[in-house]
């Protein structure tokens, strides 16, 4: 989950990347941290349910969410569908929230990193997720990442991705000005210690097309007024394993 950039003088940082996440959802500060699953999410799953792909949310499928925080997404398909959940964050504390959420469903959780492999079968999930969570990843993590969605994903499933937007984002070009990452199109996030990275549309599509078939791009488009930075600017992906693979 994503925090919203504040360009104020702040206090010396006490915690960083992990610490800075258990620490959150512990006690907040910074985090506006919902059990209802976010828009995006919930746009998407109409989008599959009232097409030819709705067959993917019942309960004989499975659904695996990597940087899942507290789980909302995994817990709304399992009440709506009865879907299957698998669920990984480097967070203990917010996989400790998301097992409370989770009680009594058929949802599993675990304390790992995104890039981490997944201990399950090939082709074993119909859905998966990457919700505002893999830019925290260096390009051999996002890569791994990627590959692993496609090992996991039974032929036609789909990925959610959604993730943040350098193109026309001023929040983006004063963040790697001020305080570049490692990479290109990366800064150390004021806040949280840890380099971020920020596709650029003519990088992010070409890279999933190298294994997913791209029906849908939803770009938000309240990030700039009149020439001033508003919101981070993102991008929402719905991308399909060939159902012919």
């Amino acid at each position: 989950m994503a925090i919203k950039p504040n360009f104020t003088r702040k206090k010396k940082r006490q915690r960083s990347g992990t610490a800075f996440w258990d620490s959150e959802y512990q006690n907040p500060e910074h985090l506006a941290l919902s059990t209802s699953p976010g828009e995006d999410f919930e746009k998407f799953i109409r989008w599959l349910s009232r097409g030819e792909w709705a067959s993917l949310l019942q309960e004989t499928t499975l659904a695996v969410d990597l940087g899942c925080g507290n789980g909302r997404h995994l817990t709304y398909l399992a009440n709506a569908f009865g879907m299957r959940g698998y669920g990984a964050d480097t967070s203990a504390a917010a996989i400790a929230k998301a097992r409370e959420l989770a009680t009594d469903l058929p949802i599993t959780y675990t304390v790992a990193g995104m890039d981490a492999p997944v201990p399950l079968p090939d082709a074993s999930a119909t859905l998966t997720l990457d919700m505002m969570a893999s830019h925290y990843l260096n390009a051999k993590g996002r890569l791994a990442l990627r590959d692993e969605f496609y090992r996991l994903l039974k032929p036609g499933g789909f990925l959610l991705m959604k993730t943040f937007l350098r193109d026309g984002d001023l929040h983006s070009d004063r963040l790697i000005e001020s305080a570049p990452g490692p990479e290109a199109d990366s800064y150390i996030h004021p806040v949280i210690g840890v380099a971020e990275y920020v596709y650029r549309e003519e990088v992010l599509l070409p890279f999933l097309e190298e294994r997913f078939i791209i029906h849908k791009v939803y770009r938000s488009h309240k990030h700039a007024f009149h020439g001033r930075a508003r919101k981070r600017r993102t991008i929402t992906i719905y991308a399909q394993k060939d159902p012919y693979t």
